[in-house]
């Protein structure tokens, strides 16, 4: 049944770290809807993206703008690679200008290879249809992709960012469409199974840029991306638009970090269907996008029709950390919601928490209403913390508040009981 905590957490516990034996988060998950009936799905009895362990630890990085990277050392200018191609640790790679991995080769990049993005010629580094990236770091070794300033001199959208492109379904007419951000390059086929390679334990700090107006290289972009690429343990850091967007696709991941984002922190859209678990977002109060800035942007595609595969991704075990500690606080007039539900989107969200947001929960229109209550679009198990207003409307609150669901609302973001969640150098 739905529950309404209003009680001062007496004990805290970090959010990157092991949590306290009476934290509300501690139970409240449940794995037995269908949607979750997966090997994917870890099953833990906790809420949100940690139990009792610390899945940041060696390799996460939260002050990257004071971070001394050594120069590059070898420059890969704009261009095709055609063949199959090893970026070794033992080098610094500048990236300058937009380099296309092309379809039957492969890039390999070794555990611990730093590549840096060059500013003036805004460094991208986007994998096409039938190309593979095999980005296979390790925990004490990561892989990072950021900016080619020095350090203290950084900034979002200091090179363009990562762009994988695959043959899985997508929404589009044709079955096919050009990726935004004016690369050029095409993602979407018919092969949900595709392999666009493995991204793992891998940075991608200072990224995203505008090409043109709502036409953005994102942290990460994955379009058309197929259910046999492996994301793992990947952190997007002061993107200047979303750290992570699907187009389309059966890609799955786990353990991302959305740090200090521009705009939203996930974003699907065009029918993307993939199963994502362990996630955690965390917001700098002064930092937000004119087009209103976002935990969660879901839609079915730009116009909200009813193209199929609907945009249908499976999420569990999120934490979102919104700008908003307190509720006097005062924060970016961007900043909108924890979630925004739009368009005929009928994602699933599952055992994850949302705090510190000007407004919790917006289903919006009467496409995505009609999903949810048709419980294709599903919420539960989830907790709404410390908001200025939990509920865009009346239906969202009926909704989110119906005890089949299972759905909690905490009042104030200390009740959720973690240490410094919105410290934005040592979360």
């Amino acid at each position: 049944m739905k529950k309404f905590y209003s009680f001062i957490a007496l004990v805290l516990f970090s959010a990157m770290s092991i949590t306290a034996q009476n934290s509300p988060l501690l139970s409240g998950a449940s794995f037995t809807n269908s949607a979750l009936n997966d090997s994917f799905f870890e099953v833990v009895n906790y809420r949100g993206a940690f139990g009792s362990s610390n899945w940041t630890q060696g390799w996460a990085n939260f002050d990257p703008q004071n971070t001394n990277y050594p120069t590059p050392n070898v420059t890969v200018n704009g261009g095709d690679i055609t063949s199959n191609t090893t970026w070794t640790s033992n080098n610094v790679y500048l990236l300058n200008g937009w380099v296309y991995v092309k379809s039957g080769a492969t890039l390999t990049i070794e555990p611990g290879t730093i590549i840096r993005g060059d500013k003036t010629n805004k460094g991208a580094l986007i994998i096409e249809k039938g190309g593979k990236l095999i980005a296979n770091g390790t925990a004490t070794n990561p892989i990072v992709f950021t900016s080619n300033q020095s350090a203290g001199n950084r900034d979002y959208g200091d090179w363009g960012g990562l762009i994988i492109l695959g043959n899985a379904v997508i929404n589009v007419a044709g079955g096919s469409a050009t990726i935004e951000g004016g690369v050029g390059s095409t993602y979407g086929g018919t092969i949900d199974n595709d392999n666009s390679g493995i991204i793992k334990y891998v940075r991608v700090e200072f990224p995203g840029i505008a090409f043109s107006a709502n036409n953005e290289i994102n942290g990460i972009t994955f379009g058309g991306v197929g259910s046999e690429t492996e994301v793992d343990y990947v952190q997007v850091s002061y993107c200047g638009d979303d750290s992570f967007e699907w187009f389309g696709g059966t890609v799955n991941a786990k353990h991302l970090i959305s740090f200090r984002s521009w705009d939203d922190d996930f974003d699907t859209d065009f029918g993307f269907r993939g199963k994502i678990q362990f996630a955690v977002a965390l917001r700098d109060k002064n930092i937000a996008d004119v087009s209103g800035s976002n935990g969660f942007e879901s839609d079915n595609d730009g116009t909200g029709s009813t193209n199929t595969p609907i945009t249908k991704p499976i999420f569990s075990n999120f934490t979102l950390i919104g700008p908003m500690q307190n509720l006097t606080d005062t924060i970016h007039s961007n900043f909108k919601r924890a979630m925004h539900l739009r368009r005929n989107t009928k994602l699933n969200v599952f055992n994850s928490v949302f705090s510190g947001w000007p407004v919790g929960l917006f289903i919006d229109g009467s496409a995505s209403q009609s999903n949810a209550t048709n419980d294709e679009l599903r919420i539960e198990n989830c907790v709404l913390a410390g908001m200025t207003n939990f509920f865009a409307s009346q239906f969202e609150r009926n909704y989110f508040t119906s005890t089949s669901r299972n759905n909690d609302t905490m009042a104030t973001a200390s009740m959720m009981m973690l240490v410094d969640p919105f410290n934005m150098t040592n979360p």
